[in-house]
């Protein structure tokens, strides 16, 4: 069912081209998490803790519900890679921050996770430039560009 003009068979490949874009990713994803022995899950939450929170906006940002965000923050506890605390602010609730070790996992675990950077080197600056720009606009966002 391609319209005369061939606009449904290019939506056909540019949507086959993010899912495959995205297949991809989540793989590397996978591999770079199981090359420092974390789950994906773990990954996902080792990367959200840049700085010190707490459950609650820790599960907002991972975009899950609290009781998901509790068990895997325990598990990354009982490997040394966070810890929990009291919020001072609030003794109902706990903040949730990486240890060194936590530290030094996330690290290699971003130098593990080259996708992005590897994928990016393939194009020109110009290229670089518009793909940014694309994928702005695909997910909705201002179509800005990176470099000044």
């Amino acid at each position: 069912m391609t319209a005369s003009d061939g606009t449904a068979a290019l939506q056909s490949v540019a949507e086959s081209a993010v899912a495959e874009l995205v297949e991809t990713y989540d793989r590397a994803f996978e591999e770079a998490a199981a090359r420092v022995s974390l789950s994906v899950a773990q990954a996902c939450m080792l990367s959200q803790l840049t700085e010190l929170q707490g459950m609650s906006a820790l599960a907002e940002s991972a975009g899950c519900d609290a009781s998901n965000v509790t068990r895997i923050v325990g598990r990354l506890e009982a490997l040394g890679l966070v810890t929990r605390e009291a919020n001072p602010d609030d003794g109902r609730s706990r903040l949730v921050a990486r240890t060194a070790q936590g530290d030094e996992v996330h690290r290699r675990f971003e130098v593990a996770f080259d996708f992005a950077r590897v994928a990016v080197a393939r194009l020109t600056a110009e290229e670089q430039d518009q793909l940014a720009g694309l994928l702005r606009k695909a997910a909705g966002h201002a179509n800005t560009s990176a470099r000044s």
